[in-house]
């Protein structure tokens, strides 16, 4: 069996940590800003972990 290729659209979207966790961009704050809270705009800038859920899906598609 050929070996299977990288997702390049989540290769863009997710990278893998250190320990082995897979980090994230928060979804909604690329436009429409006017109607969202500071609080909730600068959460969004930071960067946030994969759940647990989601994990083993993504961690399949990346190959890690």
């Amino acid at each position: 069996m050929p070996k299977q290729k990288t997702k390049k659209a989540i290769a863009k979207r997710f990278k893998k940590t250190g320990t082995g966790k897979i980090k994230r961009t928060s979804a909604g704050g690329a436009h429409i800003l006017t109607g969202k809270s500071r609080k909730r705009k600068r959460s969004m800038n930071s960067s946030k972990m994969v759940s647990k859920a989601d994990l083993k899906r993504i961690a399949v598609c990346l190959h890690n």
